[in-house]
């Protein structure tokens, strides 16, 4: 049997208390039973809950450095990895949870409220309407997405929402190097650099896990993101 505190203690350096944990656990039932209702995850078990998308989630910390009060934003968070997963461990976070589906946005708004959690909140939108609100556009230290699109389209989503000097963190899998090829053209457009690409192991995963580090060095022109749908179709 895996266990979520030793493992996220060994992997990187996460220290979780009882009532963490048990939030953890809450999180995992509340997910696989809403999945049984709205389409959530395809997996199915606690335990591989607990891998591939909690302590998937939480290898966040090998590419950020987490301080109080840093802002966050998961664009695509779904069931709201990686970024609730992050609050749980890091209470002192404020964290936007960026969902275009509904259904998911109030899976998200119930599991906050069951956990008690402040400092947090779901907003129920595109990433490129997002990208153009006052109060969303380049509001964050800290832009992640995990399983959203292919890199060119995904910076012109993260981009424009991380402050000058703020980072965003793309999980990749087995694509990652290729992408970042892909994606030199749109970075160089949009004022972002990729600092490094970080690899995750995680326990019982044999498919490998990066994190692409980039850095927003630049205001990302007016004109970026292009409207909904045109990214993916027409990346830079």
């Amino acid at each position: 049997m895996l266990d979520l505190k030793q493992l996220a203690a060994d992997l990187f350096g996460i220290t979780l208390t009882d009532e963490q944990l048990e939030q953890f656990d809450t999180y995992t039932c509340e997910l696989l039973e809403w999945n049984e209702k709205i389409n959530l995850t395809a997996i199915k078990t606690p335990q591989e809950v607990l891998v591939r998308h909690h302590l998937d989630s939480l290898s966040i910390v090998l590419g950020a450095e987490i301080h109080p009060n840093t802002r966050v934003i998961d664009v695509g968070t779904g069931a709201g990895f990686p970024g609730l997963a992050l609050k749980i461990a890091y209470p002192e976070l404020d964290v936007t949870l960026l969902e275009a589906t509904g259904k998911k946005v109030k899976f998200l708004e119930h599991v906050i409220a069951s956990l008690g959690l402040q400092g947090v909140r779901g907003l129920h939108a595109r990433a490129e309407e997002a990208g153009h609100m006052p109060d969303q556009r380049g509001q964050y230290h800290l832009v992640l997405a995990r399983a959203v699109a292919r890199l060119p389209a995904l910076c012109e989503y993260m981009l424009p929402l991380a402050k000058v000097g703020g980072r965003c963190i793309a999980m990749k899998g087995a694509t990652a190097f290729e992408e970042v090829e892909m994606s030199i053209e749109a970075l160089r457009i949009l004022g972002g650099r990729v600092d490094d690409v970080v690899e995750v192991k995680l326990p019982t995963v044999d498919e490998p896990h990066w994190l692409i580090l980039i850095d927003k060095l630049r205001e990302t022109p007016a004109p970026y993101p292009r409207k909904p749908g045109t990214p993916t179709r027409k990346p830079l």
